[in-house]
């Protein structure tokens, strides 16, 4: 699964490099980026996303997803400026041309393929199944007899419920739900739980922020979901742009180095 979603995913040296060669201010390195743009692009997306776009303590709008546009700006030629959405209404944005795209954690869905242009998918949300690392647990069916948590409401209940393994059956007792993941990760750290199942994007920041050696992700997981960035109808050359920078990325290893600036790896 990791090498899966690694394929799928992330970007670092362009902008590392380019912290390197903008020796001065941060009001420098923005100057020079939009005298060298050759454009402006738009990037519509739901400022409360963590860690795909979300605001910092200062206010600034930061996220894997924002770093790997700017990243695909600085090879296209193209200024990104983040514009925060009412997610509702994200596709009447790029419909209106409010905005160019949609950059944030947007999973592909045989609806969305039919009102946008897409591209390729660029990173895999797996609903994953994360224990600790000396667990026993090694594949999903050894979660028969266990306890195993989730945030409520979310759609990792119904995935477990429905997997056609029949597994919830089996489990030690009924699903344990938090009202959040980070809840869910706690009890998993305390051994009051033995398993948990989070959409991996999101687990794999939240053991990246927390600093701690501690957990394993499973092969096995219960779906994913491939996410993509959305252009309007009529921009297939936006799309055929994007498209081959985030190739060049995944091929000189920029990709890779976003990904590990903001997810855990094994």
């Amino acid at each position: 699964m990791l090498d899966k979603l690694k394929k799928a995913v992330l970007i670092g040296t362009g902008l590392l490099l380019l912290a390197g060669c903008n020796a001065g201010t941060a009001d420098d390195a923005s100057d020079s980026s939009e005298i060298d743009a050759e454009e402006t692009l738009v990037v519509g997306l739901d400022d409360t996303f963590a860690p795909m776009g979300f605001r910092d303590d200062s206010n600034e709008i930061i996220g894997f997803d924002v770093d790997l546009a700017k990243a695909v700006g600085e090879r296209i030629g193209a200024e990104m400026v983040f514009q925060p959405i009412d997610w509702a209404m994200k596709e009447t944005e790029l419909d209106s041309g409010n905005i160019d795209m949609i950059w944030n954690g947007y999973a592909i869905t045989p609806e969305r393929a039919e009102k946008v242009l897409l591209s390729e998918p660029y990173i895999v949300d797996a609903q994953a199944i994360i224990v600790l690392k000396d667990s026993v647990i090694q594949t999903k069916a050894d979660l028969e007899g266990k306890l195993v948590s989730t945030q409520q409401s979310s759609s990792s209940v119904d995935k477990i419920m429905e997997d056609a393994s029949g597994i919830f059956e089996k489990l030690g007792g009924d699903l344990v739900l938090y009202p959040s993941n980070n809840n869910a990760f706690s009890d998993l750290e305390s051994g009051r739980v033995d398993a948990i199942v989070v959409g991996e994007v999101y687990g794999r920041y939240y053991m990246k922020q927390s600093g701690k050696d501690i957990y394993r992700v499973l092969n096995d997981n219960f779906g994913e979901d491939e996410m993509a960035v959305a252009f309007k109808k009529d921009n297939a050359d936006l799309q055929e742009r994007v498209n081959a920078a985030l190739a060049d990325m995944k091929e000189d290893g920029t990709f890779d180095e976003i990904y590990d600036k903001w997810f855990y790896s094994e």
